[in-house]
């Protein structure tokens, strides 16, 4: 999603169930540097592949997160709230919430539609 225009750049599916960093790694979009990736935490290890990804911080086992650590998690995930609002409003069609019982073949289109809808809506 692109901060500014607050529009779906980019989609991107397999089939069945695939995490979202798997499906990420595999896809080989190429980021640029100067790009900034805020992301969850379900992307741990994508500072590897980009330098300039913004993830929160996670607490240890034995220790809590500091009140700095607090502030910048809740900083990148108010900088999230536009991402998860457009995840939210495709998941209402329900194409990608339920299982896609359609052709296999037509799934990236309609997804794509959806992701087009979203961004008339914006």
């Amino acid at each position: 999603m692109d901060k500014k225009s607050q529009k779906v750049i980019c989609t991107s599916f397999s089939n069945g169930r695939k995490h979202d960093f798997k499906l990420f790694k595999e896809s080989n979009i190429f980021v640029q540097n100067s790009v900034k990736i805020i992301v969850d935490s379900g992307y741990q290890g994508l500072q590897k592949f980009h330098s300039n990804t913004f993830l929160p911080k996670k607490k240890s086992k034995n220790k809590s997160l500091t009140k700095e650590d607090k502030k910048n998690n809740t900083n990148i995930a108010s900088q999230r709230v536009s991402n998860e609002h457009a995840i939210g409003f495709i998941k209402r069609f329900k194409i990608v919430a339920e299982r896609y019982r359609n052709r296999r073949k037509r799934f990236g289109l309609r997804f794509n539609l959806l992701a087009g809808i979203c961004n008339y809506e914006k």
